[in-house]
C-alpha cells in the first residue's frame, strides 16, 4: 500500500487536534469547577499564586496551566500566566455571551454514557435523556444559554411578526423542552407584563427550573411542570417556544400538532434548532462536527428511545423542520432568523 506523505502528515495534524480537544474539555471543566479561570482573570499569577487563591495544590496548578498554555487557552510570560480579556471573556464569566467551560462540561457528561451508546449501536435500541450523566443536564444549559443570552431578546424575537409587541403588553408563553429554564427565566425578565410556562419531560431539570425562577424573583408569572412534548397543559398561548430541542424528541410530529392545538387562532410557534443545511454535504465544516458529534451521543439515542418513529438528529436541516411542522397543519412557515449555531424559525396556523 502506498502512502502519501502529504496526506499522512494531514492526518497526524488532525489526530493531534483532535486528541488535546479531548483532554482539553476534561481540563477546561477543571478549571471552571476549581475557579482556576475566574481567579486568573483578575490579575495575572504563578501557580503557587493562583494555587494560594484557590485554596488548590501548586503541583497540580503548575501542571494545568503549562497544558492551558500549550493549548492556548491562557497567556504565560515566564513563570507568571495571565488571561487576555478575550481569554477571560469566553472562559471566566458563566454569565457572559460565550461561556466555553459549559460545551465542555456537555462533552464531557456526554462520553460518561459511551458504553451505553456502544450497546446501542448494536442492538438499535435508544438512551434517554434522562439516563444521562447531571453534566449533561447543567452543561447543556451552560452551552446553549449564552446564545440565548446573546440573540433572543435583542434579534429573535423582534424577528418575529407582532411577537414583541404582545410580549411587552402582555401575553401567554409556553416554553416547551425548557430543560433548567434558562430560556423561559430569560424571557420572564425580558417581558414582565407576560406569563410564562415551562415544561419538560425530565423532572430533575423541572426542579432546578422552578429553583432558578424562584431565585430570580419571577413569583408566580413563570410556572413549570413535568410534562412532554405532546401532553403539557394549556391552552390560548399567544406563543410557544422551542430551543434546541425539536430535533431531539422520538415523535416532533406529535410535539408540532399538540403545539397547534395549545396556540390562540392567530399565535406564534418560534422553533430555534442548530444551524444546519438540508443534506449531509452541507454540514462538513467544524460547526457540523460538533453537532453531529453530541448527536451521536445525545439526540438520536434520545429519539430512538421513545416512540414516534423519527430520528432527525442535530442536523436535521431547515427541510426536515419544515415538513414536520406543515404536516401537523401549519400554514406558514419560514426562516426569520440565524447565527452560525442556529436557525431560528417562525410557524404560525
Amino acid at each position: 500500500m502506498a502512502i502519501n506523505e502529504d496526506r499522512l502528515n494531514e492526518f497526524i495534524g488532525r489526530f493531534v487536534g483532535a486528541l488535546g480537544a479531548t483532554m482539553a474539555a476534561g481540563n477546561i471543566v477543571l478549571g471552571d469547577e476549581l475557579g482556576l479561570y475566574r481567579a486568573l482573570a483578575e490579575a495575572p499569577a504563578t501557580a503557587e499564586e493562583l494555587a494560594a487563591r484557590t485554596e488548590t495544590h501548586p503541583r497540580y496548578v503548575a501542571e494545568w496551566l503549562r497544558g492551558q498554555a500549550a493549548a492556548g487557552w491562557v497567556t504565560v510570560d515566564g513563570d507568571t500566566y495571565s488571561l487576555t480579556e478575550e481569554q477571560a471573556f469566553g472562559l471566566a464569566n458563566p454569565d457572559g455571551v460565550l461561556f466555553a467551560p459549559g460545551a465542555f462540561r456537555l462533552a464531557v457528561g456526554s462520553l460518561r454514557a459511551l458504553p451505553h451508546i456502544v450497546a446501542a449501536f448494536r442492538s438499535g435500541s435508544g438512551f434517554g435523556w434522562h439516563e444521562h450523566d447531571a453534566n449533561v443536564f447543567v452543561g447543556c444549559e451552560q452551552f446553549f444559554r449564552p446564545n440565548y443570552l446573546g440573540n433572543l431578546v435583542s434579534a429573535w424575537i423582534p424577528a418575529l411578526d407582532g411577537v414583541e409587541q404582545r410580549l411587552r403588553a402582555g401575553a401567554k408563553v409556553a416554553d416547551v423542552g425548557c430543560g433548567l429554564g434558562a430560556s423561559t427565566v430569560l424571557l420572564g425578565n425580558a417581558y414582565p407584563a407576560s406569563e410564562f410556562h415551562g415544561s419538560d419531560y425530565h423532572d430533575g431539570s423541572i426542579e432546578l427550573a422552578r429553583k432558578r425562577a424562584a431565585d430570580a424573583g419571577l413569583g408566580e408569572r413563570v410556572t413549570f411542570e413535568t410534562a412532554s412534548a405532546q401532553s403539557f397543559g394549556g391552552t390560548g398561548y399567544d406563543l410557544v417556544t422551542t430551543f434546541d430541542c425539536l430535533h431531539d424528541m422520538g415523535d416532533p410530529l406529535g410535539a408540532a400538532r399538540h403545539i397547534r392545538e395549545a396556540l390562540a387562532p392567530d399565535g406564534t410557534w418560534l422553533i430555534v434548532e442548530p444551524a444546519a443545511g438540508d443534506a449531509p454535504a452541507d454540514n462538513l465544516n467544524p460547526v457540523g462536527e460538533v453537532y453531529y458529534g453530541f448527536s451521536t451521543f445525545l439526540c438520536v439515542p434520545n429519539a430512538l428511545s421513545q416512540p414516534g418513529g423519527y430520528s432527525l438528529g442535530a442536523q436535521a436541516g431547515e427541510a426536515a423542520i419544515r415538513q414536520v411542522v406543515t404536516d401537523a397543519g401549519f400554514t406558514r412557515f419560514r426562516r426569520a432568523a440565524q447565527t452560525p449555531f442556529n436557525n431560528v424559525y417562525e410557524a404560525r396556523r
